[in-house]
């Protein structure tokens, strides 16, 4: 062998050699990295634990930290979300979203079979002890019962209090604040943090705040305009939910007046996206097949009015008026009203303003029945008011949708008068038999809790009767 050959073959030898040391390494590099990997999927809090459990796809169970079995499948999960490919991703989003449709689809099942069978009155006689108020108290019962199983809610975090994430509480608005802040918890079991397994998106910007900190008091609602269809923008280009329906499965809320203005930022805000609100007037673009009415409760330091609270006193007390109304002289219906009956008849008391020295709630406590006109806006919180006091409502409105209306047959405790006949409102209330107005009575007392706002919520309270109209909504729309 000369110098040559001899010089070449060490050359070869060494590079072999410097391959063969990079394989060793590199082997042992990768095991130390899954052995951290399965070191460090035990690791994570609780919190953490719940929120990839949902994630995985179970919508109702929460896992216990101290469940070995529950930890190790989430383990597996999550190192499987960590290393699949992106088609493998795409593939389980659909597969849940999927999901999501094929639970609807068995609720819609469900709540058709209750409602076109003739159910046994005690298979919801519990939560609906009185069946004659509602539509259908057994397609109520499933759907309520349905909700309870699967509604889920997506609220966008983007924003910052107060315009998002906040709300009055206090006020005539309260409802928009109460509905938003109770959204905000996470305690709340219809919120999740997974936007795959959402049924509907909320976006919680505050009307009544935006037009507290941006109106400019020159009846220009631009402003609100313009922060509404920034953030329909912000959110549409950040996720892709919005642009997948365009915003059919998503809700705004809203008690103020501006809440149709404002819903006018986005066409297909306004169009096709579910809006609740307190001014649900059908000829101004609100569509109670989408639409929602929200109804209108005020709240005196973030609690009902002490004279409106439900009590033995209130239950008994003497009603020697036979009508009320007092308020101001504004929108189409109120002149007509005040033209026929103010203080034209001791029997019916009709102020335009009630004078200091008279207690507004004493009158609609002493009265069988308080008049409900409409004033610039269809909504009023005096409706509310005259379900608290006992006082049936006689409602005076054009173009109105009342409040949760869809299960609600409102004329089991309320008064429909038409405006035109506001001339004759004292030949139709005296025209009513004192077994119907009894009858009225009590199922005013029994539907008051729909319209209560709890802390925390309970069954069948405004809370969810307003969560409950959203639902309805949402199975409404089919999604391919």
């Amino acid at each position: 062998m000369d110098k040559h050959q001899h010089t070449r073959l060490y050359f070869l030898s060494i590079c072999i050699g410097s391959i063969a040391l990079v394989f060793a390494i590199s082997r042992c590099s990768i095991s130390f990295f899954d052995y951290s990997l399965q070191k460090l999927e035990f690791s994570f809090p609780e919190s953490e634990l719940r929120r990839s459990f949902y994630n995985a796809g179970d919508e109702n169970r929460a896992v216990d930290s101290r469940d070995v079995v529950s930890q190790q499948i989430l383990s597996v999960r999550s190192r499987n979300d960590t290393l699949q490919s992106k088609p493998e991703k795409k593939k389980k989003k659909l597969n849940r979203r999927r999901t999501v449709e094929v639970g609807l689809s068995k609720a819609r099942a469900s709540i058709r079979e209750a409602a076109s069978s003739n159910r046994n009155a005690t298979l919801f006689s519990v939560d609906l002890p009185n069946a004659q108020v509602y539509r259908n108290p057994s397609a109520l019962s499933q759907s309520y019962l349905e909700m309870e199983k699967r509604f889920k809610v997506y609220v966008y975090e983007e924003g910052e209090p107060p315009l998002v994430h906040d709300g009055p509480c206090k006020s005539v608005y309260a409802v928009e604040g109460r509905f938003i802040m109770e959204m905000e918890k996470s305690r709340t079991k219809f919120r999740t943090y997974d936007p795959d397994q959402a049924h509907v998106y909320f976006l919680p910007f505050s009307v009544t705040w935006l037009v507290t900190y941006l109106y400019q008091y020159n009846y220009d609602a631009e402003p609100l305009r313009t922060f509404a269809s920034d953030y329909v923008r912000l959110i549409s280009s950040k996720h892709p939910f919005w642009n997948r329906t365009s915003g059919a499965d998503h809700f705004m809320l809203a008690c103020h007046d501006w809440g149709p203005l404002t819903s006018k930022a986005n066409e297909d805000l306004f169009h096709k996206s579910i809006r609740v609100m307190c001014n649900a007037n059908s000829s101004e673009g609100f569509n109670p097949a989408k639409d929602a009415t929200l109804p209108e409760i005020k709240l005196y330091g973030g609690e009902v009015h002490p004279q409106l609270r439900l009590s033995k006193t209130l239950m008994t007390s003497p009603r020697p008026h036979l009508a009320f109304f007092a308020g101001g002289v504004h929108g189409p219906v109120r002149p007509i009203l005040l033209d026929h009956w103010k203080q034209r008849d001791p029997d019916m008391p009709v102020f335009e303003y009630l004078p200091k020295h008279l207690n507004y709630y004493d009158f609609m406590r002493s009265s069988k029945y308080c008049f409900c006109p409409s004033g610039y806006e269809v909504a009023s919180p005096r409706l509310i008011e005259a379900i608290y006091s006992e006082c049936i409502p006689v409602i005076l409105s054009v173009n109105f949708v009342l409040p949760f209306s869809d299960i609600l047959r409102w004329e089991t405790f309320s008064v429909q008068v038409d405006v035109s006949e506001i001339p004759r409102l004292k030949e139709i209330l005296t025209s009513i038999s004192d077994e119907k107005y009894q009858s009225l009575k009590r199922n005013l007392r029994y539907v008051r809790r729909h319209f209560e706002l709890n802390d925390p919520p309970k069954r069948y309270d405004a809370f969810h009767m307003i969560l409950h109209s959203i639902w309805l909504r949402r199975l409404n729309l089919r999604l391919t």
